[in-house]
């Protein structure tokens, strides 16, 4: 004798659906344009939580890094009388152009020289480093060595040119060099800090470089930004690849 399964009967006389069927015909297909309206709107949330935690960290540490900030800017001033700041062009996010400043730490002069220098680069084939550069001023050998010279960066994160976890700001010279992977690196805004500030700056390769900036935009997430910041101070103090 067969056995007949009973399922309660709707008004018009039909088994009604299983409860899975149900859930699954009451939700809303997925479709592309609303999955791109979900990753626009997580896009947008993130930028804005980015840009507030930028907002909050930097103004805090321009108030309370303020006697340092007129110390080294008296330094750099009475060691040679040259301008405490340097402003120079650096490429941002999607290509855009800014003015970066920085204490200055070389020369008055020392962008005029720098063609003379090319040969001498002990860079990774795309930056240009030298170990002991002629036109670093004895106050800017100490500023560098300390990331001292870096702390005017806060006013442009502040004002929205960077941010403070980044990839580092590239010249535009440097980046007519990239190819198509390392122009992923300008899909977010260049930092004060980042992964390669943590892991040997001037001493990684430029495959190197690449790799951890490129990783850090890919899992970029306010808990690594908290991470690489409290990370920064060691290797501030340690001083690895500085010059």
């Amino acid at each position: 004798m067969a056995i007949v399964e009973h399922r309660p009967i709707t008004a018009i006389g039909w088994p009604s659906p299983a409860p899975a069927a149900r859930r699954s015909a009451a939700a809303p297909a997925s479709t592309p344009a609303r999955d791109r309206q979900v990753v626009a709107f997580a896009g947008r949330a993130e930028a804005a939580v980015k840009r507030a935690t930028d907002v909050v960290v930097s103004a805090f540490a321009l108030l309370l890094l303020t006697p340092v900030l007129l110390a080294v800017a008296l330094a750099v001033a009475v060691g040679d009388g040259g301008p405490v700041l340097f402003r120079q062009v650096r490429v941002g996010r999607d290509g855009r152009t800014f003015t970066m400043h920085k204490f200055r730490s070389m020369t008055v002069d020392a962008e005029s020289r720098r063609a003379a220098l090319a040969a001498f680069s002990d860079g990774n084939g795309v930056l240009f480093k030298m170990h002991d550069d002629p036109r670093v001023t004895p106050v800017g050998r100490f500023l560098r060595r300390y990331c001292l010279d870096e702390l005017p960066q806060l006013w442009d994160a502040l004002r929205g040119d960077m941010s403070v976890v980044g990839p580092r700001p590239a010249l535009p010279e440097e980046v007519a060099r990239y190819d198509l992977t390392a122009r992923r690196r300008l899909l977010v805004k260049p930092g004060i800090t980042g992964p390669w500030q943590i892991s040997g700056r001037s001493d990684l390769s430029w495959a190197d470089s690449v790799r951890l900036d490129l990783d850090y935009v890919e899992h970029r997430s306010l808990r690594r930004d908290v991470a690489i910041l409290l990370r920064t101070a060691g290797a501030v103090l340690r001083a690895d690849g500085a010059y």
